[in-house]
C-alpha cells in the first residue's frame, strides 16, 4: 500500500493559485481550472479573465444568490469584483490575441515533453470536440499552465513523449500541475519542481510517459 495520497482537486487549484505572481491578469480555462479563483491568497492582486467576456471575475457567490445571466467559460455561476468590466466576444478574444493575458490556466488530456498540448478532442467515437478559445489563449498569453489528472481513469500518464490526440499547440505548456507533482517545461526538460510528500520520485517516474528531471 501506499504512503502518498493524491491533491484532490481544490488542493490542486489552491497550489497554483499560491503560485500566480501578483498584478497577473490570467485567464481560467473550463474544468479544474476555474477553481483556482476560489483558492487566491489573500491580498493577492490578480485580475481574473473569461474568455466569455469578463474582466474582474470573481469566485462563485457564497450567498447562494445566483445571477444566471453571469457565468465564466464553463457556464458556472460568478461573482463580479469591483471595477470589473463586461465585454463583447470580439474584445475579449482581442485581448487573448493580442498578447494582453499574463497566464492563462487550462486543462489537458495530454502534455509532451516539449510542451505540446492536446485539451480540445480524445478522439474517441462518443467525444465532443471541443476547442473554443484554447488555442487563441496558448498562442497569445505570455505563459500556460496546466492543471490535471496525472494519470488517465485507467491509468495511462497525461504526460507524454508525443501526444496522440489532436493538439491544441505546440511547445506552448510552461507548467504542469497535477494530483501529484508540479513540473516545469524548459526546452524540451520536464523538470519536477515539488512532490506529493511520500511519493518517490522512481514512482513517479514509473507514472510518468517521459523522462523526469530532479533540481540539483
Amino acid at each position: 500500500m501506499s504512503n502518498w495520497k493524491r491533491l484532490s482537486r481544490a488542493e490542486m487549484a489552491a497550489r497554483a493559485a499560491g503560485d500566480i505572481p501578483d498584478g497577473s491578469y490570467v485567464n481560467l480555462g473550463i474544468g479544474i481550472p476555474t477553481l483556482v479563483s476560489r483558492h487566491l491568497p489573500a491580498g493577492r492582486d490578480v485580475i481574473l479573465h473569461s474568455e466569455n467576456g469578463i474582466v474582474g471575475m470573481g469566485p462563485a457567490p457564497a450567498d447562494g444568490i445566483i445571477d444566471t445571466a453571469l457565468v465564466n467559460a464553463s457556464k458556472e455561476p460568478v461573482t463580479l469584483l469591483p471595477g470589473a468590466s463586461i465585454t463583447d466576444h470580439a474584445t475579449s478574444f482581442a485581448m487573448m490575441r493580442g498578447g494582453h493575458i499574463d497566464l492563462t490556466i487550462l486543462g489537458a488530456y495530454q502534455v509532451s515533453r516539449e510542451g505540446d498540448l492536446a485539451n480540445w478532442d480524445t478522439g474517441a467515437p462518443d467525444a465532443i470536440p471541443a476547442v473554443g478559445g484554447a488555442m487563441d489563449l496558448v498562442v497569445g498569453a505570455r505563459q500556460a499552465w496546466v492543471l490535471m489528472e496525472h494519470v488517465t481513469k485507467d491509468g495511462k500518464p497525461r504526460i507524454v513523449e508525443h501526444c496522440s490526440y489532436p493538439l491544441t499547440g505546440t511547445r506552448v505548456v510552461d507548467r504542469i500541475y497535477t494530483d501529484l507533482a508540479v513540473i516545469d517545461i524548459q526546452a524540451g526538460r520536464l523538470m519536477l519542481r515539488w512532490m506529493v510528500d511520500g511519493l518517490s520520485f522512481d514512482a513517479l517516474q514509473a507514472i510518468t510517459g517521459a523522462p523526469l528531471e530532479q533540481p540539483r
